[in-house]
């Protein structure tokens, strides 16, 4: 991706997943918006449908999906929406990366979705390392995912791969130190 698409993206995800009022765009209630509106509404840069179907295509993480004339972010909200997805069993380990500044925290109160509507989940360890990379000083906290679905708790699997749940009770993290 070119430095401008990488800013488009950057813009898509802040509007889509944080704060579609802030240009006065509006998502239904599954977090989809009419990509004419987002265009016509942009003012901070100049967006064009073939700017977002390029950014949609070649963004390695997936974070979008178009469908006809609608565009939203696949996870990472910290606004309320629906993203209709249909409760998965999970792998029997999932992977969440975070920095060893945070272990206290988790040792505490498990895995909070913090901001976002989620808590994200890796199925592999290199994803996690690469989360836990943007936060600091790397850790990998493998999750019990069968013992935690054995006991009611709801995964779900995101249209690019993350999983999602709404916390990790820390009995449940394997080698939370």
């Amino acid at each position: 991706m070119t430095p401008t698409h990488k800013k488009i993206s950057k813009y898509l995800s802040y509007i889509l997943r944080h704060k579609p009022q802030s240009i006065g765009l509006k998502l239904d209630a599954n977090g989809w918006a009419n990509i004419d509106e987002l265009i016509a509404k942009t003012t901070q840069m100049e967006l064009s449908r073939q700017d977002i179907e390029i950014v949609v295509e070649n963004n390695s993480k997936q974070r979008f999906a178009i469908d006809g004339d609608k565009i939203r972010a696949n996870q990472g909200h910290s606004i309320e929406v629906d993203l209709a997805l249909e409760p998965q069993t999970p792998p029997d380990i999932l992977y969440h990366g975070t920095a060893t500044r945070f272990i206290d925290s988790i040792n505490q109160n498990g895995l909070l979705p913090q901001s976002r509507q989620h808590v994200h989940l890796s199925s592999d360890k290199d994803t996690a390392i690469e989360v836990g990379k943007r936060h600091g000083k790397v850790v990998v906290l493998e999750i019990d995912c069968t013992q935690m679905a054995t006991d009611g708790y709801s995964f779900y699997l995101s249209h690019n791969g993350v999983w999602l749940t709404d916390a990790v009770p820390k009995e449940y993290i394997i080698n939370l130190r």
